[in-house]
């Protein structure tokens, strides 16, 4: 039923001196009445009310740590607070109670800026679990994590803003950009910058494993469970339990896969393979790709209740080309890094190699930029870098147009052989033939890059790798 009756319990908090204070907001008399002594349990501070303008008026009164919510009140419901509280309380995590099954809500009050959220009926133990993360977040004034976003384009400071953002929130992150424009790198820093920072943070590269070995590398395995297995083995969600875990290219996760990954974040508990029982596990799952999961889901490669369950903020990773004026600064904190391990003075770009550098499409983005200037740093005759020493890749094939290109080339080579068809610089020249074998390769293959590695005689990694420094997309 509504109440009108605002209660207050209180506790001081076993460290620090002063009252950390929790706002709870249910209209349920019960409810309120669990949490209070829960919270109270813990050494908090309690106030609490009935409804969200209630709410609104101890928000006016005092400052508060974390808010919880229920989702249905009286007057409104918990989106309005979630929204009343990011616009005017910033540093105030706000989690949200659903009742159970009703994950629409929980992704909605996530996209609105709600820290986390709980279901009924009520865990205590998952209560203790947000209610310690939400007091660990850093206030926006507290110094900045030593990793950083390099750059003042629009574009950067427009991620970086969504980068603090997510760091203050529990939801699921979706990363999508281009090969090389720092996807990890902003996984980091919203781990870094958030509540788990002193947790583990796990990076998986999907792409990398074995679909025999995915179900034991991802949740473990008991020993004796299959042959080889001689001691029990940990899996990732284990090892970044209480922390984040980082599914980088997860558009490359088997259908099956899928399932298993879906039920383990559904239902935060993991079973190890040849185990009769299943392990609770706290983790925040960020994900990458640089394909486009949506399109994935209309072709069927990809499970759409998985695509909601990841995809529910989405953080967009410009490629270097859309942040030209970036170059400079980056490329400065490389060549002072290079530097630094190799014990030796910064190199300096020559105007020229420099505008050459603002020109160029980047199709590797920031990695392509760090492998041309180590390459230039050591093979230039002088610490002044100049235009010849960085070797600049011709423009990336695209793997769609190979046919017409290769044919383009094939006549402009029979034309002008002196110069498509030179064999110097060397360097250029082996990129070339490497660049259409490949192309070639991923052309019969029907962009099949497993049978495409297996055609060239090299390892599904190697191809990746390949493929990424020579800019094919």
């Amino acid at each position: 039923m509504a109440g009108s009756t605002v209660t207050k319990r209180s506790a001081r908090q076993s460290t620090g001196g002063a009252d950390t204070t929790v706002l709870v907001v249910d209209d349920e008399a019960d409810i309120r009445e669990l949490l209070e002594l829960s919270l109270v349990r813990m050494g908090l501070t309690v106030e609490s009310a009935g409804s969200v303008t209630e709410a609104k008026e101890w928000l006016q009164k005092r400052t508060f740590d974390l808010c919880l919510t229920d989702m249905r009140l009286p007057d409104g419901d918990g989106l309005d607070l979630v929204r009343h509280i990011g616009e005017r309380c910033r540093d105030l995590p706000v989690a949200v109670i659903t009742a159970y099954g009703s994950m629409d809500n929980a992704v909605s009050a996530l996209k609105a800026g709600a820290f986390d959220y709980l279901t009924k009926p009520l865990s205590l133990d998952q209560l203790r679990t947000l209610v310690n993360s939400a007091l660990s977040l850093p206030r926006r004034d507290e110094p900045g994590v030593k990793r950083m976003l390099l750059g003042a384009s629009p574009a950067i400071e427009q991620v970086r803003s969504i980068v603090d953002r997510l760091a203050r929130s529990q939801a699921p992150v979706y990363i999508t950009g281009e090969s090389g424009s720092g996807k990890e790198l902003a996984a980091r820093l919203i781990h870094e910058k958030g509540a788990r920072r002193d947790k583990p943070f796990v990076p998986v590269n999907c792409g990398a494993i074995p679909e025999n070995l995915m179900e034991s590398e991802f949740f473990g395995y008991r020993k004796g469970a299959f042959t080889g297995a001689e001691s029990d083995r940990e899996g990732f969600f284990h090892a970044a339990n209480g922390g984040t875990l980082f599914l980088d290219e997860v558009a490359d996760l088997p259908l099956a896969m899928q399932v298993k990954l879906l039920r383990a974040i559904q239902e935060k508990l993991v079973r190890k393979v040849g185990a009769a029982t299943e392990d609770p596990v706290d983790v925040r799952i960020i994900c990458a790709t640089h394909q486009t999961l949506a399109s994935l889901v209309e072709a069927e490669r990809f499970r759409q209740d998985l695509y909601y369950r990841l995809a529910v903020i989405e953080l967009r990773m410009p490629p270097l080309r859309e942040c030209r004026e970036d170059i400079p600064v980056l490329a400065r904190a490389i060549l002072e890094r290079l530097a630094r391990s190799g014990g030796y003075g910064a190199p300096s770009l020559s105007e020229s190699a420099l505008e050459a550098l603002k020109r160029y499409d980047f199709p590797g983005n920031a990695r392509e930029l760090e492998n041309i200037l180590e390459r230039a740093v050591a093979l230039a005759p002088s610490e002044d870098i100049r235009i010849d020493d960085l070797q600049l890749a011709p423009p990336a094939y695209v793997v769609g147009e190979a046919r017409a290109v290769g044919s383009q080339n094939a006549q402009n080579s029979r034309a002008t052989p002196e110069t498509s068809n030179a064999k110097w610089p060397l360097e250029e020249y082996l990129a070339r033939i490497e660049r259409e074998a490949i192309v070639e390769a991923l052309d019969r293959t029907r962009f099949n890059r497993t049978a495409a590695a297996k055609l060239l005689g090299i390892t599904f990694r190697a191809l990746r790798y390949r493929m990424e420094r020579l800019g094919i997309r």
